[in-house]
């Protein structure tokens, strides 16, 4: 039988908890052969995890993920899922939304109803935030911390809002790998375009349409991930870190970074350091 855990409840040791206005927030701790492997069960209630620190992997019906530290996870409510941590520990950031305030938030928005994971973009950083303000002490932190998850919600729930046109055709699909491929390097629309037989300017017209931003912000997007990679895994000097992800130099690097994810390279990389 699978165990349904009742609101605001998690498996593993719990650290520290919150509660305001209907979210429930809970950092845990998985250590030892009972907290590693955890057995199937449910939530009584939807649910986020921010992966604080090392590598989880999930099994939820016949599907299965491996999430790492800044990953971003959202669970429905009553999913049946078991986890298994690799090493020695493991430390997870949940917010449990209860099902008022699921409610609520039905009403000017779209909930998922659908697993979902996020590995890079502006839920993670929103979520890095959320952590960030959820270790401070002070009289706004729970007005901060709600505001942040109606954030992460929102960019959750659009996450997975159909398009108008909900397949792109081939050659933009083939037009996003190469620049996901070639993001550090300087890549023009006319190479692009080239590549994939359309002029430049339908094709950025199209990706647009498609993705909701421009080829060039999607680029940045996809520099910022990797220099967040970097920040969080490796002690490179920021410089270095913006020339490989393909920043012209570090003080482009750090005001591209700072206006995606407002804030800077150093906070974010000692964010994680401090955890």
């Amino acid at each position: 039988m699978v165990a349904k855990l009742p609101a605001g409840t998690f498996l593993g040791k719990t650290r520290s908890r919150r509660e305001a206005a209907g979210f429930t927030f809970v950092e845990s701790a998985y250590s030892g052969e009972s907290q590693l492997h955890l057995p199937r069960h449910t939530h009584e209630n939807a649910f986020l995890c921010f992966v604080v620190a090392g590598v989880c992997e999930e099994c939820y019906g016949r599907k299965s993920r491996t999430v790492s530290s800044s990953a971003l996870v959202y669970h429905p409510a009553g999913e049946p899922h078991n986890e298994r941590w690799h090493g020695t520990e493991g430390r997870a950031f949940h917010v449990d939304i209860s099902q008022a305030r699921a409610m609520a938030i039905r009403e000017y928005a779209p909930v998922l109803g659908d697993p979902a994971e996020f590995h890079s973009g502006m839920a993670p950083w929103l979520a890095t935030r959320l952590y960030r303000e959820y270790r401070q002490q002070d009289n706004v932190i729970m007005l901060a911390m709600e505001g942040l998850v109606l954030e992460i919600l929102a960019e959750v729930s659009r996450h997975r809002v159909p398009r108008l046109e909900r397949t792109p055709p081939r050659w933009l699909l083939r037009a996003r790998e190469l620049l996901d491929a070639r993001f550090a390097e300087s890549v023009s629309l006319d190479e692009i375009g080239s590549e994939v037989g359309v002029h430049p300017v339908h094709f950025s017209r199209v990706f647009r349409r498609h993705f909701e931003c421009t080829p060039g912000d999607y680029v940045r997007k996809l520099r910022v991930d990797a220099a967040c990679r970097q920040l969080t895994t490796s002690d490179k000097p920021l410089s270095e870190i913006a020339l490989s992800a393909g920043f012209a130099d570090q003080s482009h690097f750090t005001k591209t970074f700072r206006r995606l994810t407002r804030t800077t390279p150093g906070e974010f990389r000692r964010s994680f350091r401090a955890r």
